[in-house]
């Protein structure tokens, strides 16, 4: 395979983003062209390497990647073959985030008010002891918004100040920027400050949303959460190491959402004799 001129089409890219089948995106555009654009590629990381900056210390870690540029013409072909000389397994993405945003696919809004400006590492911090909205806000970061972002777990009477003193962003607790509105949790909160409309997530939305505020009757799969989601609370004492354990139930539930939303059903049916 020519890991140099091998290209990828966005509808093909777009049914592994925020999965453990995507591969590493990254974003090659350059800077002038870069800081024209609201909006970059889920789970992606910059690379500005007309700049000369270091490759992103993901590289090392992956296997696979994608650069995109604008029209997905030479900066994201010389992108991919400069990352190809890594020992990657790299692509180059079709038409670039032109053509991305003409299919109407799943893109983030930069939101430097929420420290998510496409290039720096965020930081994000809530209170202590997670169940749902706290872990399921941080994955959704992670796989779709920041993938570099940092997360906190303070006590409730310390989210406010540890967010200014080190510059974090709080969430799902009372008047911070991302917070219960109504029926809706912060998951949905986050969804909605970054623009992003997404079938799978949206579905997700809803069983995280009945989970955290006990209205399980709006999502059969919402009780699982929430037993899940207990459980792993009884099992685990420090709230990072409990993250971590749990970020791929919702990785799971995710490709569920993903199958379900495309209408694939697969139910189990064994009858005893």
């Amino acid at each position: 395979m020519d890991t140099v001129t091998q290209s990828i089409a966005p509808s093909e890219l777009a049914t592994i983003v925020g999965t453990h089948r995507a591969p590493l995106i990254i974003d090659v555009r350059k800077a002038e062209a870069f800081a024209e654009s609201e909006y970059f590629l889920p789970g992606s990381v910059r690379w500005d390497y007309h700049a000369g900056v270091a490759m992103p210390p993901e590289v090392s870690r992956a296997k696979r990647a994608v650069a995109y540029c604008v029209k997905g013409a030479e900066v994201g072909i010389n992108g991919a073959a400069l990352l190809a000389k890594e020992n990657l397994e790299s692509r180059y993405l079709q038409g670039g985030l032109r053509d991305w945003r003409e299919a109407g696919l799943i893109t983030v809004k930069k939101r430097s008010d929420l420290g998510v400006d496409g290039e720096r590492v965020s930081r994000w911090v809530t209170r202590a002891r997670p169940k749902i909205d706290r872990i399921a806000c941080p994955w959704l970061i992670k796989r779709f918004i920041d993938p570099r972002a940092e997360f906190f777990y303070v006590p409730k009477s310390d989210v406010f100040t540890f967010a200014e003193t080190n510059d974090a962003v709080p969430y799902d607790i009372p008047a911070a920027p991302i917070e219960h509105s109504g029926e809706r949790c912060s998951f949905d909160a986050l969804l909605h400050a970054f623009e992003i409309n997404h079938a799978p997530l949206n579905r997700l939305a809803l069983i995280v949303r009945a989970a955290d505020t006990d209205t399980l009757e709006r999502a059969p799969e919402a009780a699982g959460l929430l037993a899940v989601s207990l459980g792993f609370s009884r099992m685990i004492a420090d709230d990072y190491a409990m993250l971590e354990a749990i970020m791929p139930v919702y990785d799971a539930l995710y490709e569920w959402a993903i199958s379900a939303t495309e209408g694939e059903s697969e139910r189990h049916n064994w009858i005893p004799s």
